[in-house]
């Protein structure tokens, strides 16, 4: 008899999973990415102009004061759209990568594949996402470059032409890539530790509720963790993007080496530790309202499956 388990996973092959997990990925990192625009607006100004903006508070004070609270809601349609469409091709491309790459790679090594995975998911989302982050980042540190993502497409294809959007795109990647895998790979490890050390029990054992909070706990855990491993590059996107600096290594040497792993550092794990749990909230719930169980693997459950296939 196949178990209710058995059957989500090999529903988990098909082309309308992979479709739902796209989905799901658009609305959760969209909604999520929106509703931080304000501190967005803050770690950006903080690392564009570290000297006039030297702390959260004062970056806050100033911009209130100079630009009034409209300041904090700049870019929000850029960052809306440019996240969803990269939340899409990250969350739904990373459940088609690991199937893929779990039928190539049958030794059921779990890390490598979850490498693989979000790495090659990640090349494609943020060729999508580079674009709106390059209008993004002007429209929120330069204040009087343009209004909003149609006036700020526009003036950056005319002054700098199709390679105007793709300036950063080799520091961007720089900082998803090692990003995607370690908040991937810490997520999956995190749910495989919660599940066998401390909740003892089968994923399919557990309620949906007790499933969502697994969720949260290992997203919180991968955000964290994903937010200092890739703070170097997020500070040298955000110099290349506003004209700081017109090259990789000209960036590095004005920032520092210091600087560059601890400017704007506590505002990012502020900023993306709930934001990578509400992703993965949202996106499991997504997953569990469409009758799939949460993500996460638990490293028992491979191994029966894979010793199951052997057999077989």
């Amino acid at each position: 008899m196949t178990s209710v388990g058995d059957e989500d996973y090999a529903a988990r092959g098909g082309t309308g999973y992979f479709s739902l997990c796209a989905i799901g990925g658009m609305l959760s990192a969209g909604t999520t990415h929106l509703a931080i625009t304000p501190l967005d607006v803050l770690k950006v100004n903080m690392q564009v102009n570290p000297i006039k903006y030297k702390s959260i508070a004062s970056c806050f004070t100033i911009l209130l004061r100079e630009q009034g609270p409209s300041a904090f809601w700049r870019g929000w349609t850029t960052k809306f759209i440019g996240y969803g469409v990269q939340g899409g091709f990250r969350f739904g491309l990373y459940e088609y990568f690991k199937t893929l790459y779990s039928n190539v790679l049958v030794d059921c090594n779990r890390t490598p594949i979850f490498f693989l995975s979000s790495a090659s998911a990640e090349v494609f989302a943020n060729a999508a996402l580079c674009p709106f982050e390059a209008v993004k980042v002007r429209v929120q540190a330069q204040p009087h470059f343009a209004k909003g993502l149609l006036d700020g497409f526009q003036k950056t294809y005319t002054s700098e032409g199709v390679f105007g959007f793709y300036r950063g795109l080799v520091p961007l990647l720089g900082r998803n890539l090692p990003f995607s895998m370690v908040m991937f790979s810490t997520f999956e490890h995190s749910v495989d530790f919660l599940y066998r050390n401390l909740i003892q029990r089968r994923k399919e054992e557990c309620s949906k509720v007790q499933q969502l909070g697994v969720t949260c706990l290992a997203g919180y855990a991968a955000g964290s963790v994903g937010s200092f491993i890739s703070n170097p590059a997020d500070n040298i996107v955000a110099s290349m993007y506003t004209k700081k600096a017109d090259s990789l290594i000209l960036a590095i040497k004005k920032i520092g080496l210091f600087n560059l792993f601890t400017r704007s550092l506590s505002i990012r794990i502020l900023l993306v530790g709930p934001v990578v749990t509400l992703q993965w909230l949202f996106y499991d719930t997504i997953k569990v309202f469409n009758g799939f169980s949460t993500s996460g693997e638990v490293v028992s459950e491979i191994t029966e499956r894979c010793a199951a296939q052997v057999q077989d």
